[in-house]
């Protein structure tokens, strides 16, 4: 159960977040400028690269690696292709991972590490299998780590993520928002010299300035109504979050929304992009989960008998390809099931300065739901 008091308790919400999520939310714009220096000290501004690489392979653990990933090569485009590189082993331990490269990985293309841990034994040899193969490495994890000498001692680029002093409070998810802009700046700035996509540094700041101003519209101290992420915390109280998106930029927004409220609150979300998530969730919104599938019984023991789960629409909008939209469409198909919809849409601006924002509301969103429902 949501408890919606408070969500407009700073204080309570301090005092419940032994996880820093919401500090990392909060200080997401401080954390872009702190690894977009890190980036610079290291050298990536004065790297001279030869060409853009063939293929861009990405390893580490859970889901910050695998969001970076999906940005990045959504930020590419097709220009030169961003592969992940998924993990085996018998736990998501440390010790227990394991990647290994494709057989095609060679002398042209890059390998990225990402990890806010550093210390699994997989991603050092993963270093070191790519050296002897003459891949390119550059990795961003803390500084002093196992993986730091490795990546070294395999002739890469090594960049300290930017960690603030309560990430090592409790466990980092792989979710958190801190998490995730510590790892992707640097890579963005490394992309940008490659050609790989544009990201110079005066557009990152611009990210960074954008994410400070979602902090001061969606901070603990702004209330649930003139509070874009709280009222869409509360929202999907008792709901199953059906997220469409529509534009470039809001495809890997809804799909990281989808896992940070799976991780962080433990919400079960389904995510689909327009206009195919009107063919692919019609049946669901028209089956048990529609708002009229099972209407309130009177007779209902409301202590005994929790309510309904039923889905809830959320519209995740960015600039649509060639003008074209499907979002009437998808509010007509939602309404005309009873579903209710929610929608967000960034302010004007750059491709990285709308992402930014569609991540940042999501992510308090979901820091705000898992703090409200005691995850």
């Amino acid at each position: 159960m949501l408890d919606e008091s408070l969500l407009d308790a700073p204080e309570r919400l301090t005092e419940a977040d032994r996880r820093g999520l919401l500090r990392g939310a909060a200080e997401a714009g401080a954390r872009v400028r702190t690894a977009a220096r890190h980036a610079a000290e290291a050298g990536v501004g004065n790297l001279k690269p030869d060409g853009r690489p063939r293929a861009v392979l990405i390893a580490g653990p859970g889901a910050a690696a695998t969001h970076a990933a999906d940005l990045l090569g959504t930020l590419a485009g097709a220009g030169s292709p961003v592969t992940r590189l998924a993990p085996t082993g018998v736990a998501p331990a440390a010790g227990a991972l394991r990647w290994e490269l494709p057989g095609w990985a060679g002398s042209v293309d890059l390998l990225l590490i990402a990890t806010p841990d550093g210390t699994e034994p997989g991603l050092s040899l993963l270093a070191e299998q790519a050296y002897r193969r003459g891949c390119t490495v550059v990795a961003v994890a803390p500084a002093g780590s196992p993986l730091n000498d490795a990546v070294s001692a395999s002739r890469g680029l090594f960049i300290p993520m930017a960690t603030a002093p309560y990430d090592h409070d409790e466990p980092l998810a792989g979710a958190a928002p801190g998490v995730l802009w510590a790892l992707l700046t640097p890579l963005l700035a490394l992309l940008d010299r490659t050609g790989l996509l544009e990201a110079p540094p005066e557009a990152v700041g611009k990210v960074a300035d954008r994410l400070d101003r979602v902090a001061e519209r969606c901070g603990p101290a702004i209330v649930t109504y003139s509070n874009p992420a709280k009222t869409l915390a509360s929202e999907l109280a008792e709901s199953l979050p059906v997220v469409w998106t529509e534009g470039t930029s809001a495809g890997p927004a809804g799909r990281r929304f989808a896992a940070a409220l799976a991780e962080l609150s433990g919400t079960p979300a389904v995510v689909a992009e327009l206009p195919e998530a009107l063919a692919a969730h019609s049946a669901l919104l028209a089956g048990r989960l529609a708002a009229g599938a099972d209407p309130d019984d009177f007779f209902r023991d409301r202590v005994e008998e929790p309510a309904a789960l039923h889905a809830r629409v959320v519209l995740l909008r960015d600039r649509p390809i060639g003008g074209l939209t499907a979002a009437p469409n998808a509010r007509d198909l939602a309404l005309g099931h009873d579903t209710p919809i929610s929608e967000l849409e960034p302010e004007a601006g750059g491709e990285l300065e709308t992402l930014a924002e569609l991540i940042a509301i999501t992510d308090f969103a979901a820091v705000y739901l898992a703090l409200a429902s005691g995850a």
